[in-house]
């Protein structure tokens, strides 16, 4: 859909901005998670239909428990600046990742609860009412989805898939890839000692580029829908023309 004569130019340039979000939240280090989180989707999907619907019922469960609780932190606890939240987020990875998958399943439902606590202050950010069961829901779509367009990017329930991915044995074949050299002279023993501080690197990283993430995705989401109600124009609407605007080559991330 190209731009028409009517859209007025202030929204023009919220769409431009919102765009750049967009971008910016598919950076590198997205791209490279993606990957991962693809590679845990493809083994989930290989378990059987019924282990599977556990497990899909299991996380709607564990999302909506985290809901609760990072809903419920908003009277104790006032939103934090994003540099602030990127730095938490980041020491929890480490030490969820240097434990591997037994602290890493202590620590994922907590950044779990952390990043929906994030998106709903974006939400708040933007003008919406926290306290409203549909922005709620937003808050968890914007968790699980890959974004206002609809595009399976491999990021849904990334995070989730991506971290499970990065405990264990991937992490031993980092080692193997990465530095083969490395594995070959030192020895399986000294590789296998070198597990929980790439474990922990690995961990810290996934966490700070996925909550950078949803930090700019929350905020193309909740302003698309703050720019449909502000300008008085369908939601969908909004959605081609920032659509069109992605593709465009020339919208570049700030």
């Amino acid at each position: 859909m190209d731009d028409t004569p009517e859209l007025p130019q202030p929204v023009k340039a919220e769409l431009d901005m919102l765009a750049r979000r967009y971008k910016r939240a598919g950076g590198l280090g997205m791209q490279v998670l993606n990957v991962i989180g693809v590679t845990a989707e493809s083994l989930i999907d290989r378990l059987p239909k019924e282990l599977r619907g556990r497990l899909d019922r299991a996380t709607e469960v564990a999302l909506a428990a985290g809901m609760r609780t990072a809903h419920g932190s908003r009277g104790m606890l006032k939103d934090q600046p994003d540099w602030l939240n990127s730095a938490f987020t980041t020491a929890m990875g480490a030490a969820g990742g240097f434990g591997g998958l037994p602290t890493a399943m202590a620590e994922i439902p907590v950044t779990t609860m952390v990043l929906l606590r994030i998106i709903e202050g974006v939400a708040a950010e933007h003008g919406f009412d926290t306290e409203s069961e549909n922005v709620q829901f937003d808050v968890i779509q914007v968790f699980a989805a890959a974004g206002p367009l609809g595009r399976g990017e491999g990021a849904d329930l990334g995070f989730l898939t991506s971290r499970m991915a990065l405990s264990g044995g991937t992490v031993r074949a980092m080692i193997t890839r990465v530095a083969p050299r490395f594995a070959t002279v030192l020895g399986q023993k000294l590789a296998a000692q070198t597990v929980p501080v790439l474990g922990a690197m690995a961990g810290a990283a996934t966490n700070y580029a996925f909550t950078s993430y949803y930090n700019e995705m929350a905020h193309v989401h909740f302003g698309l829908r703050r720019l449909a109600i502000e300008a008085d124009l369908p939601h969908d609407d909004l959605v081609e023309h920032l659509r069109v605007r992605i593709e465009r080559p020339r919208v570049k991330a700030a």
